[in-house]
């Protein structure tokens, strides 16, 4: 599927490993609950590099500055939701394995990406769990992995995020 959008075949091999952690953050959050720092910090360290590759023609962001904040912002901002549903329920929400993993994707994307990979995300994951709520196999307080979500989401950005948001807006 990558050939279709991209001639470069550098650009195809790296954004096959990239894949391929996708690949394994979903099925090991999926099962486990967890998403490994080895995982996300690979991510971030490879979306870093990739600003200073210019042979991207399928690159989202224009300026190293714009990938810092994401990184910062998709970090914050599960971190925010973490920290406040803590104080407010004192319940753990999520893990950090989700901010680590949005702040990659920040970094990849740059901030504009980080509310349409939560919007859709949060639509994923209440779309995944739904089915076993409604049969009470699940009920609100059961730990959901939101990693699959993430990554759902971050795909549909990648390949389908500027016509979704062009049909938005």
């Amino acid at each position: 599927m990558l050939f279709i959008y991209l001639e470069n075949y550098f650009e195809v091999i790296f954004y096959q490993i990239v894949l391929l952690i996708f690949l394994m953050i979903f099925f090991i959050d999926l099962k486990h609950f967890i998403i490994p720092d080895e995982l996300n910090f690979t991510l971030i360290f490879l979306a870093i590099i990739h600003n200073f590759f210019s042979d991207f023609k399928f690159v989202f962001i224009e300026h190293f500055l714009q990938s810092i904040i994401g990184g910062l912002v998709g970090f914050s901002v599960i971190w925010l939701i973490i920290f406040l549903y803590d104080r407010i329920k004192n319940i753990e929400a999520m893990g950090l394995g989700d901010a680590k993993l949005m702040s990659a994707l920040g970094f990849f994307f740059g901030w504009q990406s980080i509310p349409f990979i939560l919007f859709f995300g949060s639509i994923f994951g209440l779309i995944s769990a739904f089915p076993s709520l409604i049969n009470k196999k699940k009920n609100l307080k059961t730990e959901i992995p939101f990693g699959p979500a993430i990554i759902c989401a971050s795909l549909l950005y990648f390949f389908k995020g500027e016509l979704i948001i062009g049909l938005l807006i």
